[in-house]
């Protein structure tokens, strides 16, 4: 406010992290610019038809009177404004121009990412807007996997070449995480074997988590969520319990399942009903009733809400503090607004949970959280990937935004045959704790039993002292009892195919420096990092082991030196 009020602009683009507060800040402002005679009327415009109306209230709250069902002619002298749809604008373009051209306007365009999702909007906003006395664009997330332009977004060209927005003002996860405005979140992974039949007639097995090809990360990632296997139930039980944990400090904490269509989201609710003996919500963005439900749930003290998208972006249900991400859709925009539905704090030591399967790109977005991201313009230029690091990146994120219910061209028709759950790990705050187990055992409920009413770096420590109450339990077994991977998050490490191949790499790089330096065959240095670090072959060895012969190569060579 501080900022806007003195240098008074006619665009201002404020980047703040879901939950932070956008919707009271520009209403605070539109109150000020109205009462101040800056301009006489506003404009919201709106991703969706839930956060039209969700915008309407918020603003009669303060006395701010718009109409969210407004759709042409002259607006009653009782309101200030309207709240409208992108889509809304994309249809009438003029009408909202000429309203503009009547009346100075301050127009808020919420979520303004949205209005690069088609050309055809873009245009439109640009048209409709374009003579508005104020511009206000809010986003939590101000990056896109597309290279549309965003109306009214000041783009900067760095010393690459790449032109990237510019934000006037930028809070983000760390600084309201620190100001006690957003709640800490706890990721919980889960793994597990899959097995899955190709149309081929092909049984492929493969275990969430170990180094795969980007297609069988797929059909393994899919085969979790499958509700006819063991993971989804597991999971959703284990989400329940601790559900369960965090209503002892918030009595009305709510959970919210995010799934990937609608046979998938009744599917999940039948699970859950047996898990819990209750009916949970379930919201399908193209009901009717879908507003009424969410508003509905946001009020009760009912458990749980499973919803296909719709619940992501926006929508205001500040009780919810548990998640299970059970979809598909993999984009860094759709995995923070996500996440966002559960970091809205009412007061102080709320702590938020969510779970999910265990796959690298999904592990690589919970553990940067705080990472502050600005929408590219421009692609880099064609190249080898060494030269264009987007490259891998920018395909993942074309692959993903394709509905994942649609066959694409290389997409293998496939079959879920059978899936179970093992707790993985804890992830919080760029760090990983907890060793694997079973679903329902004491080590799984060591974490789950977390509880719900901690301060940040509470959390942390708490998970270090759980941590090494596993790992100090697990020495004192037999060897022969230990049935799972008995070895802490750090030392299991995530990888993808690629990243492995690349990680054998660069210790045939380092192995064959050492043969220079020191005149040994290259097979006697491989077997003596072998018997020095243990382990198998190189081709059959994990990510953690190759890292451990890598640094061990690294020593040799440096005390020769």
């Amino acid at each position: 406010m501080e900022r806007y009020v003195q240098e008074q602009p006619r665009d201002f683009l404020a980047v703040a992290t879901p939950g932070a507060g956008k919707t009271t800040f520009a209403l605070t402002l539109a109150s000020w610019l109205l009462h101040h005679h800056v301009v006489q009327q506003i404009t919201v415009v709106a991703p969706t038809e839930h956060l039209k109306k969700q915008w309407a209230e918020a603003a009669a709250r303060i006395g701010i009177k718009l109409d969210p069902e407004y759709s042409a002619g002259p607006l009653s002298k009782e309101y200030h404004g309207v709240a409208v749809t992108y889509a809304g604008v994309g249809v009438r373009p003029m009408l909202h121009r000429n309203r503009c051209e009547q009346r100075k306007t301050l127009v808020i365009l919420d979520e303004i990412h949205h209005a690069g999702d088609s050309k055809s909007w873009g245009e439109a906003c640009q048209e409709a807007f374009d003579p508005a006395t104020r511009r206000l664009a809010l986003t939590g997330t101000p990056f896109r996997s597309d290279t549309n332009p965003i109306p009214f977004v000041q783009y900067e060209e760095g010393n690459d070449g790449i032109r990237r927005s510019s934000a006037d003002y930028t809070y983000g996860y760390g600084n309201a995480l620190a100001d006690g405005v957003v709640r800490p979140v706890i990721f919980l992974s889960y793994s597990g074997n899959m097995r899955w039949r190709t149309k081929a007639g092909d049984e492929i097995a493969a275990r969430l988590g170990e180094p795969m090809t980007k297609d069988a990360i797929g059909q393994a990632w899919r085969t979790a969520l499958s509700p006819t296997g063991d993971w989804i139930p597991n999971v959703l039980a284990a989400a329940d319990k601790r559900l369960t944990e965090v209503r002892k400090g918030i009595p009305d904490a709510g959970g919210l399942v995010i799934a990937t269509d609608q046979d998938a989201a009744r599917a999940y609710a039948k699970i859950l009903k047996k898990v819990t003996g209750e009916t949970p919500t379930v919201v399908l963005s193209d009901e009717k009733a879908a507003s009424k439900k969410i508003d509905k749930f946001s009020a009760d003290e009912s458990r749980w809400m499973v919803a296909v998208r719709m619940v992501s972006e926006g929508v205001d249900v500040p009780r919810l503090a548990v998640g299970v991400y059970a979809t598909t859709i993999s984009t860094p925009l759709f995995f923070a607004q996500a996440v966002g539905r559960f970091v809205r704090s009412r007061r102080r030591g709320e702590t938020a949970s969510v779970f999910l399967p265990t796959i690298p790109m999904l592990l690589d977005f919970a553990n940067e959280m705080e990472v502050e991201r600005d929408h590219v313009l421009d692609k880099p230029k064609k190249g080898s990937d060494e030269e264009n690091p987007f490259a891998e990146e920018d395909q993942l994120l074309a692959d993903a935004e394709k509905l994942e219910d649609e066959e694409t061209e290389d997409q293998l028709p496939w079959e879920a045959l059978e899936s179970d759950a093992v707790f993985d790990r804890v992830l919080y705050d760029g760090a990983e704790f907890g060793m694997q187990a079973h679903p329902g055992s004491e080590e799984e409920q060591d974490y789950l039993g977390i509880p719900g009413l901690l301060e940040p770096d509470q959390v942390q420590l708490l998970l270090q002292k759980r941590q090494s109450r596993q790992i100090a339990h697990s020495r004192q077994k037999p060897a022969e009892e230990a049935d799972l991977l008995e070895k802490p998050a750090e030392a299991r490490p995530v990888v993808t195919h690629k990243q492995l191949l690349s990680l054998r790499k660069q210790l045939n790089t380092m192995v064959s420096a050492y043969t220079h330096q020191s005149g040994k065959p290259h097979g006697v240095i491989h077997n003596e990092l072998r018997r020095v670090c243990g382990g198998p072959p190189s081709a059959e060895a994990t990510a953690h082991q190759i890292q451990t012969r890598i640094a061990k190569v690294q020593e040799w060579a440096t005390r020769m030196k």
